[in-house]
């Protein structure tokens, strides 16, 4: 039996609006408490990948630590449609650089 997870995206409306028509679950959150709220939520529910836009995330940064320790859910940063922080690509590179030892990037 395989086990199949859901997706949802959480941030403003404008960003995650588009990510309806691919299907997957859209959280609207404009501050740190709907944040938190919202990723708690879906982790609670048993959603396997969320993504969070990057500015949301930096208002969390200590729920997103929490979830980094855990498989399930795999929280992942995006930009949001008024431009990227860089948090998102600086954790892809810290991971890659921990999993291999040096940045490949």
């Amino acid at each position: 039996m395989r086990l199949m997870y859901k997706i949802a995206v959480v941030g403003d409306k404008d960003s995650v609006l588009a990510f309806k028509a691919l299907g997957v679950d859209v959280r609207v959150a404009y501050n740190k408490d709907d944040a938190r709220h919202q990723v708690d939520s879906l982790a609670k529910d048993g959603y396997g990948v969320i993504f969070i836009t990057e500015q949301l995330a930096s208002l969390i940064e200590e729920t997103i630590e929490r979830y980094n320790s855990e498989v399930v859910p795999a929280v992942i940063l995006i930009p949001s449609n008024k431009g990227t922080l860089n948090i998102g690509m600086d954790r892809i590179n810290k991971n890659v650089e921990k999993a291999v030892g040096s940045n490949i990037l």
